[in-house]
């Protein structure tokens, strides 16, 4: 929890704050989209520790972690949404929930799993590996950033002169 909460407390301070919103929306949604596929390493980085016993398979694509397929379809997403323009925003935005509630699957699934008091998966084996360098990037830098990544995108296309709040694609 020391890991994820001063960036989420300093995510939320920034969509709060005005000049926080101003940096926000000056972010390049296609970039943003693009930067997910950092996601396949990562997930093959969890497969590889569970290989080597230091996370449970409950972490991992063969478990409860489909975060993969986030990174999988980004390179599509960007094409299909961006390049060629055959997403809506609709899908966009929902693309973007979806993985976000993904990665909020798969972070709650890390901290349930942990090696502490309060572990409610893999007591046969706790996750220690993402206690310690380099691995602790993961939940430190990597998660923060994709969910900063996620929100500015959702925030953005719904800003967007082509979404109608109402429904429509204008």
């Amino acid at each position: 929890m020391l890991l994820l909460l001063p960036p989420t407390i300093f995510i939320v301070l920034f969509f709060l704050i005005k000049k926080g919103r101003v940096v926000i929306d000056s972010f390049d949604v296609k970039t943003l989209t693009l930067l997910h596929i950092v996601r396949i390493p990562v997930e093959l980085t969890l497969y590889g520790l569970y290989l080597h016993k230091v996370v449970p398979e409950v972490m991992t694509f063969e478990g409860r972690n489909f975060d993969i397929l986030c990174g999988l379809s980004a390179p599509f997403v960007y094409y299909f949404g961006y390049i060629k323009n055959i997403l809506s925003p609709k899908i966009l935005i929902a693309w973007n929930v979806i993985c976000l509630l993904l990665l909020a699957n798969i972070v709650v699934t890390a901290v349930l799993s942990g090696p502490f008091a309060f572990q409610r998966f893999a007591f046969n084996q706790s996750d220690f590996a993402l206690l310690y360098f380099p691995f602790i990037w993961l939940p430190g830098y990597v998660v923060p950033i994709v969910l900063f990544a996620h929100l500015t995108a959702i925030r953005q296309l719904m800003k967007s002169n082509r979404y109608n709040l109402s429904g429509g694609i204008l």
